[in-house]
């Protein structure tokens, strides 16, 4: 399966970013790609206000991104804002096929309240681990903050996904950017799979007046750790292949999961249903 990484400067106005969207898809899928996968709240930057801009997920700015996915048709992973039934929002993930069905709802789970940042004064946490099938292949979804809890990418890995889609807004700051490269290729290490990782880029018409949002670095991770696109820290589009038979070489020769023995771990996670929209 052929994959693109999206990374694209987000503006605060969803209008901008869903066009954004669809002229990305299009020459991603110009290339061959299947599914493209754009960042963390590519519906609105994190300065705009999110209580404001959040939408259900039949509103406008979904719409527009199932209109992207049929046009260009390949399928579509993004992330959004949807009103939370406690006043705040969900940080949310969607994944469209390449017909623009919606095919999986992930709500970030783990919420960045740190390095001075308090996501969950906007932000209501999700509960359900999510993999779907897109473009054939049985994908894990997280978001951001999420790549820093091992036990997230452990279950999906252990649940069947054969790859992760992780779309960011990586922020600047001291060894950041090391700790996003880091962080992407242990999880693709330690679970023998796939990553494909999608950040924002600060967009320059809103520099200005608004603190950057993302360090961009999308990238896609093979099983062992090798990095097979890295797009930088400048607006593009990387594309790249996704082999599961290589995946299922690597796994004859190095097994971690298979080798895992978690009864020896008091607390040590354990796989869980995952919640599956479609499969």
């Amino acid at each position: 399966m052929r994959v693109a990484l999206g990374q694209l400067p987000i503006s605060s106005d969803p209008r901008v970013n869903v066009s954004r969207v669809a002229t990305a898809a299009a020459t991603a899928a110009q290339q061959g790609a299947q599914l493209a996968v754009f960042p963390e709240g590519t519906q609105a930057r994190f300065s705009a206000d999110l209580r404001s801009i959040a939408e259900p997920l039949d509103g406008e700015f979904c719409r527009g991104l199932a209109a992207a996915a049929r046009a260009a048709g390949l399928a579509i992973v993004a992330g959004l804002f949807e009103p939370a039934p406690d006043g705040r929002v969900y940080n949310t993930t969607v994944g469209y096929d390449s017909d623009g069905g919606l095919v999986a709802v992930y709500r970030k789970i783990h919420l960045f309240d740190a390095l001075g940042h308090r996501e969950s004064d906007t932000v209501a946490p999700g509960s359900d681990v999510v993999i779907a099938s897109l473009a054939g292949v049985r994908v894990g979804f997280m978001t951001c903050y999420d790549i820093r809890f091992p036990e997230l990418a452990l279950t999906l890995a252990a649940d069947g996904a054969q790859l992760l889609v992780l779309p960011a807004a990586w922020a600047a700051g001291t060894f950041k950017e090391e700790h996003w490269v880091t962080l992407v290729r242990a999880r693709a290490i330690e679970n023998t799979l796939w990553v494909a990782a999608a950040g924002q880029v600060p967009d320059r018409a809103e520099a200005p007046t608004r603190a950057p949002t993302g360090i961009g670095r999308s990238m896609l991770v093979d099983p062992m750790g090798a990095v097979r696109v890295d797009v930088g820290p400048a607006e593009g589009i990387g594309v790249g292949d996704v082999d599961t038979e290589y995946t299922e070489h690597v796994r004859d020769a190095l097994p971690c999961l298979a080798n895992r023995r978690l009864h020896q771990f008091a607390g040590a996670p354990t796989p869980a249903a995952a919640a599956h929209i479609s499969d």
